[in-house]
């Protein structure tokens, strides 16, 4: 029984929901270990032919899980807990972004709200980002002293260029959708209720196209840009 994901196909189409609202779609061990064994069973399905991932409620995911925070005012004994299980939670979301970024087939992120840290690392590794005009992007790994996972960081200097990505990394602050759509970084902006209408029927259309030549296509784009 799936604690965190809903997974859901249509014509081709791979639908991943990150459904723990309630919790702002955290990123911890075992939320992570359900997100890898969705990707390797999309990943081994011949009928999936692109796969679209979104969240939940009004978040994307709200990225690690800082329930052992809830009432921690010290800011030192903060920083303490969050960097004592980050090293496990990083090695994890790892290898989910490996598993996301190796897919042969075409990912859409649908970014309904919050993409925050590793969720925003998640959205970073599809290959096309659709955001609702509300959505807002921060990572505060830099105010909690832990470094985020070292691909994705360069991932964004890729996109963005070093600059820009220092910016957002190091000051940590949170970001709308129309400036980063500026700057590259989503593909398309739009009004909540048209999200997933539009989402999907891009999906579906990449869906459509011949299997080969997008994983290739996708291979050579990827083999330049992201390593």
């Amino acid at each position: 029984m799936s604690n965190y994901f809903t997974l859901k196909k249509e014509a081709g189409v791979a639908l991943l929901t990150f459904d723990r609202y309630e919790k702002r779609n955290p990123l911890n061990e075992d939320s992570v270990s359900e997100f890898e064994a969705n990707l390797i069973h999309i990943r081994d399905d011949d009928d999936v032919r692109a796969l679209l991932l979104t969240g939940s409620g009004n978040t994307f995911s709200a990225g690690a899980d800082l329930s052992r925070l809830k009432g921690v005012t010290d800011e030192a004994e903060r920083q303490r807990i969050f960097t004592s299980v980050a090293p496990r939670r990083r090695r994890a979301l790892r290898r989910a972004l490996g598993l996301l970024t190796d897919l042969d087939i075409p990912t859409v992120a649908a970014i309904n709200g919050y993409a925050v840290g590793g969720g925003w690392f998640i959205a970073l590794a599809c290959d096309l980002r659709i955001a609702v005009d509300t959505a807002e992007f921060w990572m505060p790994e830099v105010d909690l002293g832990s470094p985020g996972p070292r691909a994705p960081e360069q991932w964004l200097a890729a996109h963005v260029g070093a600059s820009r990505a220092k910016e957002i990394i190091f000051t940590c602050r949170h970001f709308k959708s129309e400036e980063l759509y500026s700057w590259g970084l989503l593909n398309r902006v739009v009004k909540k209720e048209q999200l997933m209408p539009t989402a999907m029927e891009l999906a579906q259309g990449l869906a459509a196209k011949n299997p080969k030549a997008i994983a290739q296509a996708k291979a050579n784009i990827n083999g330049f840009f992201l390593e």
